[in-house]
């Protein structure tokens, strides 16, 4: 994992194809999807199981036949639940796929407010909703063209992602954006992960954030759900988790590398968040690759 990616590097679109699809199961893949952002936005059509999802001020859990809707530069994070499996259909598309930079007033009224953050979408959508079986219809049409991947599914996807929006907006289901909160989260996270890998403090973050030390642990906790420090240690593992599967390196080097100081804390939090040891984890994952 690069060390930035809380705000995310991964280059999910390109001018002639502006949208990635995902097949995503937790944790046979990874073990969750820690807190981050990106500019495009993201569909998720859950298939199996169920899963903790924390979408801006929205924390809710998402299970099957269940669709999870995520605006740019979102915060957003996804766990397991009970140790079971979760399974989900991901498109991550950039807003020229919506016509973004189109200058009609259906753009500028319904189309730029959701990429600039003014506005947001429902971000959990269920069975209970007035237009489910419009919408999952819609969703599965989506995927389905993503999944096809060839120009003139292109254009049916355009139609239905468009479709989608109209829907919604229909329904009532878009809000007004929270700035505030990106104002001050991102720049804080985008300095936790330019240094997770050394010794930070909260202090340290308390005083990038111009704030005491006991409200900013307030704040964090309060917009994101888990403390800074566990957010930290959530980086750190990441990182490591691609050391051991990507490297031969020695378990206490990748510990050290990825910012722990002591071995046996380095396990101790390997195992909560993966139920394994990192020597387990790496095992595991090469037998996994030789299979396939």
């Amino acid at each position: 994992m690069n060390k930035s990616e809380a705000k995310e590097k991964r280059r999910h679109s390109t001018p002639l194809k502006p949208y990635s699809f995902y097949r995503s199961r937790i944790p046979e893949f990874f073990p969750n999807v820690p807190l981050h952002w990106h500019n495009e936005f993201e569909i998720n059509l859950i298939l199996e199981g169920s899963g903790a999802f924390v979408c801006g001020a929205d924390r809710f859990t998402a299970a099957a036949g269940d669709i999870v809707i995520i605006t740019p530069d979102m915060l957003h994070s996804v766990y397991p639940l009970n140790s079971g499996i979760l399974i989900y259909d991901t498109l991550v598309f950039d807003s020229s796929m919506i016509g973004s930079h189109s200058n009609d007033r259906g753009t500028d009224e319904c189309i730029r407010p959701l990429v600039s953050g003014e506005s947001e979408l429902i971000s959990h959508i269920t069975s209970e909703h007035i237009y489910y079986g419009e919408i999952m219809t819609t969703a599965e049409n989506i995927i389905s063209a993503a999944k096809g991947d060839t120009p003139e599914l292109d254009i049916l996807m355009k139609s239905e992602l468009l479709r989608l929006i109209w829907i919604l907006r229909k329904s009532g289901d878009v809000y007004s954006g929270d700035k505030r909160r990106s104002e001050f989260l991102l720049p804080i996270l985008e300095y936790i992960n330019e240094s997770y890998t050394e010794s930070i403090t909260i202090a340290e973050l308390a005083r990038a954030a111009r704030m005491s030390e006991s409200r900013f642990m307030a704040e964090f906790k309060r917009l994101t759900g888990i403390s800074a420090m566990e957010y930290v240690i959530q980086l750190r593992l990441r990182y490591s988790m691609e050391l051991l599967t990507g490297t031969d390196r020695k378990i206490s080097d990748i510990a050290f590398e990825c910012g722990f100081r002591n071995l046996s804390n380095f396990n101790k939090q390997f195992r909560l968040m993966c139920a394994s040891s990192p020597k387990e984890y790496r095992k595991h994952h090469r037998e996994h690759i030789t299979e396939l």
